[in-house]
């Protein structure tokens, strides 16, 4: 390990001590710069993973990994070795409190042009910012979705992986901006219910849970993934399935989920009120939400 990589983590450490963390960049395990020609900053050509770090340890690091993996696979694009990602996120990972970390991994530098090269060089990029300040309430109370104009393409090559490729979000949460809402709902080209802005959608209705089966767009999160087996583990009915706008309204809960966040129930779509269910507050408690 070079002597650049000890320096950067304690620069991470003073601005922590001052109660302010900055983010901290590693390219490739080095305090630098991204190569102009990267296929990632071109054409978005890549991946990424956003996750929750608590006292130097990233919950469900290993399913954020199996992520990855299938999606550098999809895309042809040799996966960094879990070890090296492993240590290199154990590294710079403050001791104490929490922090986000996001891992992107692209093909790496290329000629200009959409052809990918033969031989890619994978380019890995480590950030660590600081934890964002999430009320209380929104876990409490829950929070307020708006439905979005913009419609998610549709493209099964694609759905469920997490590539860079995240115009359609930025436009969305432009949508959004200056109104009173946490997320927004996105619905696919069909019309059919999708996903949040940067979260997944469950309903449940007469006890049971559905969430979008995402085969044709849209990301597969990890929160998404460990939700479904708790269901397993507490006997709660779940499937994967095409859900229409109408089945939110009429639903008896409806809640969202992300890596970070964890679970927030949704009390207000468009209009229409909801309660914190009982089915809800259960899996907040087996996973450990309820509070920020």
């Amino acid at each position: 390990m070079t002597a650049a990589l000890p320096s950067a983590t304690r620069r991470l450490d003073q601005s922590r001590i001052r109660g302010i963390v900055n983010t901290l960049w590693l390219v490739n395990g080095q305090s630098t710069g991204i190569d102009p020609a990267d296929r990632g900053l071109a054409y978005g050509d890549g991946l990424f993973e956003t996750m929750a770090a608590s006292d130097g340890r990233i919950r469900w690091l290993d399913l954020h990994l199996d992520r990855l993996e299938e999606g550098c696979r999809r895309l042809e694009i040799p996966a960094p070795s879990r070890s090296l990602l492993t240590k290199e996120i154990e590294a710079h990972c403050p001791r104490k409190g929490r922090v986000v970390v996001k891992l992107i991994v692209t093909r790496g530098p290329g000629v200009r042009g959409y052809p990918p090269p033969e031989s890619p060089t994978p380019t890995r990029v480590l950030a660590i910012s600081q934890w964002p300040d999430y009320p209380d309430s929104y876990y409490r109370h829950g929070i307020s979705v708006r439905t979005c104009g913009l419609r998610l393409g549709e493209n099964p090559a694609l759905a469920g992986i997490k590539h860079l490729c995240r115009l359609e979000q930025v436009l969305a949460q432009l949508e959004l901006r200056g109104q009173p809402v946490q997320q927004g709902l996105m619905l696919d080209a069909s019309g059919a219910v999708a996903q949040g802005t940067s979260s997944n959608v469950f309903i449940v209705a007469g006890g049971e849970l559905a969430t979008p089966s995402l085969a044709r767009c849209g990301i597969k999160g990890v929160m998404r993934r460990v939700v479904l087996e708790a269901c397993r583990a507490l006997d709660i009915r779940a499937e994967e399935r095409d859900v229409a706008p109408a089945e939110l309204l009429g639903a008896d809960e409806v809640f969202m989920t992300n890596a970070l966040f964890g679970i927030w129930p949704v009390t207000e779509l468009d209009g229409r009120r909801f309660g914190v269910g009982a089915t809800t507050e259960r899996l907040m408690t087996h996973l450990g939400y309820g509070h920020a």
